[in-house]
């Protein structure tokens, strides 16, 4: 092949941005060899070349995003054209000044007078986030204007301050918050799990996610997929339980699988290991999807009660607010118990409040158990 394009990376990432190349033009690579690292929605992948030869061309610079599809790499030498489809637009425009794609559209007396370099797909965008191209400076060094100088200038304030472009695991985060706002219909239920109990040095998140497997259990409801257009609903028997973990990149939630059918000792492993993916930016995809139910655990840092955010397909999330102490009465007498507060987000859409309030009273009763 000619050109090597962006392949696709994993369920519903349409496109990457890339953190590093590994090569460049002019070098010689084998099948397999490591041409770039991208960062996902999820994770940074390694993207390795297709076949043996020589770099001819590289489309994108460090921090570019690229589309699924589009062309990644081209090898030098190589006559005969790749027919895939290009989705999206090409970042990286071509070299010569006079080529007439860069004026489609346009007049030639227009064309001669302004000199912008860009492509349709580029001078598209521009027209749809109201950005007058003349104005955009180029940040390519051959003068093309690409589709990150366009967004650059449109979000550009009055004051001269630049916006921050939101990239992969913020971006993606954005979308999914924004696409439960448009979809879902929340309701969260709060209330508290007495913990005195506990013995000390009690593993909390592995508790909770124990109690967690046994309210989906007794109420399966709540450990579902709901399709908002067809109105249908997909019941599982597993519980796959994606944890939500903060990191500096943003928030990442990736998945433990089967969490009923493992031990408290295999569930603590496996929470160590994640949390290292994560460190490492090194999460594998298969264990990034197929959560169909979430955790939160945000009472590690700060906050007693929350409003969790459902994502779709999903149909809850549990949030675990900071514990405190409380004085409680039990047989008549003051004791001062730890308490650990609950938030149950879930969407009304495919839940009753009766499902919803009797999964949180599995969940409390065990907590609450010895």
């Amino acid at each position: 092949m000619r050109f090597f394009k962006l392949p696709d990376l994993g369920e519903g990432i349409p496109e990457a941005d890339i953190v590093k190349w590994h090569v460049k033009p002019g070098d010689q690579v084998e099948e397999d060899q490591l041409l770039v690292s991208v960062e996902t929605a999820k994770a940074v992948v390694d993207v390795p070349s297709p076949q043996s030869g020589v770099i001819g061309k590289l489309f994108g610079e460090p921090g570019d995003t690229l589309h699924t599809g589009e062309p990644l790499v081209e090898f030098a030498g190589v006559e005969e054209e790749d027919t895939g489809t290009v989705v999206g637009k090409l970042e990286e425009a071509p070299e010569s000044e006079d080529d007439d794609q860069f004026f489609v559209g346009v007049s030639p007396s227009t064309a001669e007078s302004q000199r912008v370099r860009a492509t349709p797909a580029v001078r598209a965008l521009a027209q749809r986030l109201g950005v007058d191209i003349n104005t955009v400076e180029p940040s390519s060094p051959a003068g093309n204007i690409t589709a990150e100088d366009v967004e650059k200038a449109a979000y550009t304030s009055p004051l001269g301050e630049e916006a921050e472009t939101l990239r992969g695991v913020r971006k993606h985060m954005a979308r999914n918050m924004a696409a439960s706002g448009e979809s879902v219909v929340p309701v969260t239920l709060f209330d508290d799990a007495d913990i005195g109990h506990w013995e000390k040095g009690t593993d909390i998140t592995v508790r909770v996610m124990l109690a967690i497997a046994e309210a989906c259990r007794a109420e399966p409801s709540l450990n579902a997929w709901f399709d908002g257009r067809t109105f249908s609903r997909r019941l599982f028997d597993q519980v796959h339980l994606g944890v939500a973990v903060d990191s500096d990149q943003g928030l990442f939630v990736p998945v433990m699988q089967d969490i009923g059918n493992r031990s408290a000792q295999h569930l603590r492993k496996g929470l160590d290991a994640m949390c290292r993916d994560v460190e490492n930016r090194s999460v594998p995809q298969d264990e990034l999807k197929g959560a169909t139910i979430t955790l939160s655990n945000f009472g590690t840092m700060a906050g007693r009660y929350a409003t969790p955010i459902v994502v779709p397909p999903m149909v809850c999330i549990l949030g675990t607010g900071v514990i405190r102490e409380e004085a409680v009465v039990v047989d008549g007498k003051v004791e001062v118990h730890r308490i650990m507060p609950l938030s149950l987000s879930f969407d009304h859409r495919a839940v009753t409040g009766g499902e919803a309030a009797r999964f949180l009273a599995t969940v409390i009763k065990q907590l609450q158990s010895a």
